[in-house]
């Protein structure tokens, strides 16, 4: 059911180059008019949602607060190898949800927002 998602950020620059290490990705930087927005690649397939950093001043990162976002991965192993060198904490290492569910993770990205990972392996 989501469509969207945005992550506050209060250094752009920084978070994009923390996201794009961790996930490998490549993070469009669009200003609209004072309001940063920086564009996740969105995924094919139509299950897939995407989102956005953002840095506007209603915007605050948390550690604590807020709706917590899971990233899908093929092994949350291979993103926590990355989180601590790419300036960002890991707070709960790979843990196994169920047999069948599959593993989270949770870590701080380097703007100090709670953000996870999911993976059947």
């Amino acid at each position: 059911m989501v469509n969207w998602f945005e992550i506050p950020v209060t250094n752009m620059e920084r978070a994009q180059k923390f996201y794009e290490t961790v996930f490998k990705v490549s993070i469009k930087v669009q200003n609209l008019g004072g309001l940063l927005y920086g564009w996740f690649p969105p995924k094919p397939a139509a299950e897939n949602s995407t989102g956005a950093l953002i840095q506007y001043e209603s915007y605050i990162p948390s550690t604590t607060d807020g709706v917590l976002v899971y990233f899908s991965s093929e092994d949350v192993d291979e993103e926590l190898a990355i989180i601590p060198k790419a300036g960002g904490t890991v707070v709960q290492g790979k843990t196994q949800i169920s047999p069948d569910t599959g593993y989270m993770a949770v870590f701080i990205d380097s703007e100090g927002n709670r953000i996870a990972l999911f993976s059947k392996n």
